[in-house]
């Protein structure tokens, strides 16, 4: 069997409904790109479920990245790489937030066919893997804290105080993302419908914990979405924007959590593994950590599988959504067919936390 390391690492020759007019992207990026040199080269990474992402590389072997929405029939609010930008950019500029550096935004579709935007390319280390069986057992507790630190540092940033203070709306971010995700979920009837869906679509709305707090979230932070440093435990970038908001921030730490709760099977999660062997800290542990770098009181038992619940219902109606992609064609992995797949057990996995909480 393929692990997901060989199956979403480094890059391939860009795919057939992925391609575009190379020669205007060249243009484009020799009058909007500081220091671009003639001479483009495209391929395609292999991740990047809903927005297909190209490493670009120029004559001189300056490399950058660049990413797009998917060509066709898109879902209203789906695939904003407007807002990925906007948010990359802020962070990089005003905060310790790792991430790449924004080079130019593009919303004239003439180009390439879609908008898309152009950062750095960050060389480092990518894990699909939540247990990084490629290191050694310090180091693997040290990459744990680095991703730690990371997530608290982000939470930890005044949105306001970036410009990002418009970026979503503050408050009552449970009842939203709820409603939006149900929403999404029930229009895109193509990819079909599932029992534990619908019961989580009935069953959060009236069970949200008290508490509103709000900061930037990234809505996707888990470790594949993070480039670690080639040599340090350290977090180099945060990559894949595309969901992240003003909401709160235990919303966003325990979709990280999830790790902890999830099977390795498809979801690089570390049920079942033996975490201390491993050297990994456990899920408490980690709780903790987090709290303390954010200055929070621990978060209730019942709480917290509410959250993990929420986000494992809103993982589902994102795969759901890969689903009904892979069924008009327009899905941008040649895996996604198997991660829409996934949705309907991890919907029942969601389910399952609520019923050890009742």
């Amino acid at each position: 069997m393929t692990s997901r390391q060989e199956q979403f690492s480094g890059t391939m020759e860009v795919r057939e409904r992925h391609r575009f007019d190379e020669a205007a992207l060249e243009r484009y990026m020799i009058g909007h790109v500081a220091g671009f040199t003639k001479g483009l080269k495209v391929d395609q990474f292999k991740g990047g479920q809903s927005n297909p992402t190209y490493l670009l590389t120029d004559g001189a072997g300056k490399r950058y990245v660049l990413r797009r929405k998917p060509p066709g029939k898109l879902l209203k609010s789906a695939h904003a790489v407007d807002r990925e930008y906007r948010v990359i950019t802020a962070l990089g500029q005003h905060s310790d937030v790792p991430v790449a550096r924004t080079y130019a935004l593009c919303t004239d579709e003439s180009i390439i066919g879609t908008w898309f935007y152009i950062m750095d390319c960050v060389e480092g280390r990518i894990f699909w893997d939540a247990a990084i069986p490629q290191v050694g057992n310090t180091e693997r507790a040290a990459l744990f804290d680095a991703m730690n630190e990371t997530i608290a540092t982000l939470h930890m940033v005044d949105p306001a105080a970036i410009g990002l203070g418009d970026y979503g709306k503050p408050g009552n971010y449970f009842a939203r993302q709820i409603a939006r995700w149900s929403g999404q979920y029930e229009q895109d009837e193509e990819a079909g419908r599932f029992d534990a869906m619908d019961r989580l679509v009935q069953w959060l709305p009236d069970n949200i914990p008290p508490g509103d707090d709000t900061a930037i979230v990234h809505g996707d932070f888990r470790i594949d979405n993070l480039i670690f440093d080639k040599e340090e435990p350290k977090v180099r970038a945060i990559l894949d924007w595309e969901l992240s908001t003003l909401g709160h921030p235990l919303a966003d730490f325990s979709y990280h959590l999830m790790m902890y709760r999830m099977p390795p099977q498809g979801f690089t999660g570390l049920l079942g593994a033996d975490l201390k062997a491993l050297n990994i800290p456990s899920e408490q542990d980690y709780i903790a950590r987090y709290c303390a770098r954010t200055g929070r009181d621990m978060i209730p038992d019942g709480h917290m599988n509410f959250y993990v619940a929420f986000n494992m219902f809103r993982l589902a109606a994102i795969l759901h959504g890969i689903l009904g992609r892979v069924k008009r064609g327009t899905a941008a992995s040649k895996h996604a067919a198997a991660q829409g797949q996934m949705c309907e057990p991890l919907a029942e996995l969601a389910w399952n936390q609520i019923k050890e909480s009742a």
